[in-house]
């Protein structure tokens, strides 16, 4: 692991860093600068020359680094990527709770809960470091990019750890709601399990013969004209889950862009978000024993959303 970053986080982003090899174990090395080491290290990802003209590496003492400093062996240099042009999601994240352990929020869809791939700086955790001042915060558990509602986050990293441990044991207690086609032949309530898996490059989640890894129960909550609000209950935490055990029972979940085929949805384009509602979480906090419950702001129909801006937090719990 690294030392601590000599650079504050930017975006709410922590600085990227690269240290150089031991020389003990590498022998002789073939750079005489560090400014020649940085080049051959990083000039596929960064403008080498342009960073160390804009005075952009640092050492772990907080000096920057000069292109003539001389190599030495284990040496860590920190610096910000320049991060590319993204569009702002459209849509307000409604701090719903906020004490000095967790902030739990209800998000757009079409945003990021953590910064990756082509959404980083349009991310839950991105944007709520820098306008809630928590430079530590993190997800405690995953919500798809296209999926609305709540997420709960740790303040601080002393915290992740038992509060992560108890979502992966199964602990908590998820509640999501979906608009969908009415099929008038299916008995509900139903219990759906199969056994699910993913493909890396592959957007659709697949079903196998394997035993059951996936379990859902699904019940019809309302009728609104043609449709139904359908109260999801998600027993296990497999990709593309609820949907998946949606589409199978022959009611896909309104306004999904990958099931039940794919469609081809521009990155900017954020008019029709999926009906799938992550709106209630409930848990013994691991911490204090307190009984934890909160609920979404949203409701479905989910309408295309057009404010950006982080709503005041609510004061003790929901």
């Amino acid at each position: 692991m690294p030392p601590p970053s000599p650079l504050p986080q930017r975006h709410g982003l922590d600085a990227a860093w690269v240290c150089t090899p031991d020389g003990g174990r590498a022998g002789p090395h073939p750079w005489p600068t560090m400014g020649a080491w940085l080049l051959e290290r990083l000039a596929e990802f960064v403008d080498v020359a342009g960073f160390l003209a804009g005075e952009r590496f640092a050492y772990q003492s907080g000096a920057l680094v000069v292109g003539s400093d001389l190599y030495g062996p284990r040496t860590f240099v920190w610096f910000h990527r320049d991060l590319a042009d993204e569009t702002a999601v459209p849509g307000t994240i409604h701090v719903v709770h906020r004490d000095a352990r967790l902030i739990v929020i209800d998000k757009p869809a079409f945003l990021s809960t953590i910064p990756r791939g082509r959404h980083v700086v349009q991310s839950v955790v991105v944007r709520l470091r820098a306008e809630l001042g928590l430079p530590e915060l993190s997800p405690l558990h995953r919500l798809d990019r296209v999926t609305s509602g709540l997420v709960v986050l740790a303040t601080e990293r002393r915290w992740r750890g038992e509060y992560q441990s108890m979502f992966q044991r199964g602990e908590v207690e998820k509640t999501y709601r979906a608009l969908a086609p009415l099929r008038p032949d299916l008995d509900l309530p139903v219990t759906v399990r199969n056994h699910l898996t993913s493909r890396r490059g592959h957007w659709q989640a697949e079903v196998t013969d394997d035993p059951a890894n996936a379990e859902s129960l699904i019940e019809l909550e309302t009728v609104l004209q043609h449709t139904g609000v359908y109260r999801l209950t998600p027993r296990t935490g497999k990709t593309h889950q609820l949907r998946m055990h949606m589409l199978g029972l022959g009611i896909p979940i309104i306004d999904d862009p990958v099931y039940p085929v794919v469609r081809d949805v521009a990155l900017d384009d954020f008019t029709r978000p999926l009906q799938l509602l992550a709106s209630e979480v409930t848990f013994t906090d691991p911490i204090d024993g307190e009984l934890r419950r909160f609920e979404s702001v949203r409701a479905l129909p989910l309408q295309a959303e057009v404010a950006v801006a982080v709503a005041g937090a609510a004061a003790g719990s929901a």
